[in-house]
């Protein structure tokens, strides 16, 4: 018989000791590390006020340390989580239920697969669920949800009995370039020609400038800044992040950031935020304050190619959707994530929507497959 396991709630992200915490996390997902989680909570980005109140569920070592932990949220609402649920919630409520709050197992804002049990002891992830059973159950909510989980974890998630949900981003694949023209030596003649075009009309009278580290100052910060709050506004209607948070991140993981900025005679225009994890560039967000044809592929796609492939980065994941980025030599991905809906009743409902959506997200992905601007062998 296994011991009986005690977990606890948590004061926030930044109520536990960061080396704690990132002995759970480890370093190769930078979203899920003390850092980028405490500086979201800190910037008042991520904060009960904002409909995301941090709730980390903790299972204790022997050693009295962190041995398992769930970066989880009480959710007032279901904005910026890219794993839609406004229709379950419409339908629990319409049938008397209350739908919200809910727990969500999240990153905040943040659609990059990554682990969602961060366990410093392994054996600990069946029982880090239970956990999270157990304070769905307690408070009396109507669900807890998982999402955007690493294919590693997802089998631990189907054992607990958890609904699963399948989506689809797309990334691009390193196989080893020298350099962009080598990966578009892998493509179609006329997807080289028109990615070369695209590329030459974007940067027309433009320079291009990387910066990470140190060489982030605020005034690249306040130029992207207002870059984000544009594209925020017109996207969602309000930015998700305070531009206290771009400062912190700055600060505190500069050496995790790249900053890709397009320039006119000296004033930025354009940028796209990336951060750099072990083997992954994610690209995260972008803005403009002039409207440049081919800019925002040029920022986001084709720089961020030239990046990992400088860096020896194995995977470019540049975001959530976005079929466009198919003839730009992404490739369509499977995404994971998983529920906990204790209603029987609405469980099953949900089961039977979930199956019927799985079955056209991998049709569609398949489908997709086959429209990469890949050459065909003989």
């Amino acid at each position: 018989m296994s011991k009986p396991v005690t977990a606890r709630i948590a004061d926030g992200v930044s109520s536990i000791r960061a080396e704690d915490w990132d002995a759970c996390a480890g370093t190769d997902n930078p979203f899920v590390g003390h850092d980028f989680l405490s500086i979201l909570e800190e910037s008042g980005s991520a904060v009960a006020g904002t409909g995301w109140q941090p709730i980390p569920i903790v299972i204790d070592g022997a050693d009295g340390r962190p041995a398992a932990i769930a970066p989880a949220y009480g959710k007032s609402h279901s904005q910026g989580e890219y794993v839609f649920d406004h229709g379950w919630a419409d339908a629990w409520e319409r049938a008397g239920g209350r739908y919200y709050p809910k727990l969500q197992v999240a990153v905040p804002f943040t659609p990059a697969p990554g682990p969602r049990l961060l366990l410093r002891d392994e054996a600990l992830g069946p029982a880090l669920i239970a956990s999270i059973e157990a304070v769905t159950d307690q408070h009396r909510l109507s669900s807890a949800h998982a999402t955007f989980v690493s294919p590693a974890q997802l089998p631990l998630f189907e054992a607990a009995g958890w609904l699963i949900r399948a989506g689809t981003q797309f990334h691009w694949h390193n196989q080893g370039y020298a350099g962009f023209d080598d990966f578009l030596g892998a493509l179609a003649s006329r997807k080289r020609k028109a990615i070369r075009k695209e590329r030459a009309g974007a940067v027309e009278g433009l320079a291009i400038r990387h910066v990470t580290g140190s060489a982030i100052t605020e005034a690249d910060w306040d130029a992207f800044w207002i870059f984000y709050q544009d594209t925020g506004s017109r996207k969602w209607g309000r930015p998700y992040l305070t531009r206290a948070f771009f400062s912190l991140l700055g600060q505190r993981m500069a050496d995790k950031v790249l900053l890709i900025l397009a320039e006119r005679d000296g004033r930025p225009i354009a940028g796209a935020l990336n951060l750099i994890g072990a083997d992954t560039l994610y690209g995260r967000y972008w803005g403009c304050i002039e409207e440049v044809p081919f800019l925002h592929f040029e920022l986001c796609y084709y720089q961020a190619i030239d990046a990992a492939i400088a860096l020896g980065l194995k995977t470019v994941e540049a975001g959530a959707q976005g079929e466009h980025k198919l003839a730009r030599g992404y490739v369509p991905e499977p995404t994971w994530s998983a529920h906990y809906i204790p209603d029987a009743g609405f469980r099953r409902a949900v089961a039977q929507f979930l199956a019927q959506e799985r079955e056209a997200v991998a049709s569609d992905r398949e489908w997709l497959g086959e429209a990469t601007p890949f050459r065909r062998g003989p």
